[in-house]
């Protein structure tokens, strides 16, 4: 008969209570998204028809990107009762994400998904729902279950996600300044730069970086104070003051922006979050932009294929038609990032399958 010894017992307890907790964090944590994403749904029925909800201290979140975060699972059986889309056959993202991966290796170029979280994932404290805790730290625990089950599905099946969450969450409180606009939808000139970076990470792993001929550009850090998106739809007699922003603008050593350039072989693909700060006018600013900062990390500027819609169906349209009128335009391209909003999950028109080439 064998006989544990009192060490091999103690380390079998030992694993035994890591274990248990580790159970309870999660049902903790499961708890925790479960709470979050009803609270979501509380806030967007008492939302009705407006655009914006109204949140603590300034800050204004998009009606639309709670709705995403309150339907849960969006994918296969559950994609067309939480999509927005017209068609059911287009509600179900993951069919037409493989697709477009599955193009991509056929034509011998690499992708990297790089979902934008949603604002309130990173600021839950200033959703001011209930069920929310309102903190000052730095600790904000991820509520985003559904998101995480999702882009490991996504790698499981072979696709680069770059979830950004983790970088956004322990940088919310940066003393350059919040991960997302106040009064805006979008993501921050801080927030650009950072997922600049994280994207040039992945990048200069490739084998072919090193031949890529490469430039210094210059950065230079300017104030803009912007009329947000989410601003504009309040009544004029609850306005508070347009939010300032400070951004780093990139430039050649001559002070020239830093143009798109079709010649690159790098593609920035997706919504108007790879315009903002970049194309001006609505968007904000000029040479500030994903664009902008990717030029900065990497030495040298890519192709820009992006959309004020959305990220989803019309931006590969848009880039289908480019390489379809365009002969040779796909023969230099190496890789295509796809950055887009995450509520593009559930909130835009569709997912379609759309041809990368003819």
């Amino acid at each position: 008969m064998y006989t544990l010894s009192n060490k091999s017992i103690t380390a079998i307890l030992a694993a035994l209570t890591l274990c248990l907790s580790a159970s309870v964090a999660s049902a903790a944590d499961q708890d925790a998204a479960t709470a979050f994403r009803e609270a979501c749904a509380e806030k967007t029925m008492k939302a009705e028809d407006a655009m914006a909800i109204t949140g603590a201290d300034g800050w204004l979140f998009l009606t639309n990107e709670l709705r995403h975060m309150a339907v849960g699972r969006f994918w296969g059986e559950s994609a067309a009762k939480a999509s927005k889309a017209k068609s059911p056959k287009d509600a179900d993202p993951l069919p037409a994400i493989l697709d477009f991966k599955r193009q991509l290796d056929v034509l011998g170029m690499d992708l990297l998904l790089v979902p934008v979280p949603p604002k309130a994932i990173i600021y839950p404290d200033k959703l001011a729902a209930k069920g929310v805790s309102s903190s000052e730290g730095k600790g904000v625990e991820r509520l985003d279950a559904v998101h995480q089950e999702f882009y490991k599905l996504l790698r499981d099946k072979g696709v680069n996600v770059l979830d950004l969450t983790e970088d956004f969450l322990v940088n919310r409180l940066a003393a350059e300044g919040p991960m997302y606009c106040r009064q805006d939808s979008h993501w921050s000139g801080v927030a650009c730069n950072l997922a600049a970076r994280r994207i040039a990470e992945n990048i200069r792993q490739k084998a072919w970086y090193e031949g890529v001929k490469r430039t210094k550009f210059e950065p230079d850090i300017v104030s803009v104070t912007i009329t947000g998106d989410l601003w504009s739809t309040l009544k004029e007699d609850v306005r508070p003051e347009r939010e300032s922003l400070k951004l780093r603008t990139i430039h050649t050593s001559s002070g020239d922006l830093v143009p798109p350039d079709k010649n690159s072989p790098v593609i920035l693909l997706g919504d108007s979050h790879n315009l903002v700060f970049h194309a001006g006018g609505d968007m904000h600013a000029s040479g500030a932009g994903l664009p902008d900062q990717l030029a900065f990390e990497l030495g040298f500027a890519v192709d820009l294929q992006a959309v004020r819609g959305s990220g989803a169906t019309p931006a590969r349209i848009n880039l289908y038609r480019h390489s379809s009128t365009e002969p040779g335009y796909l023969a230099k391209k190496k890789i295509i990032v796809w950055c887009f909003t995450a509520r593009e999950f559930t909130e835009s028109q569709g997912w379609r399958l759309v041809p990368v080439a003819k």
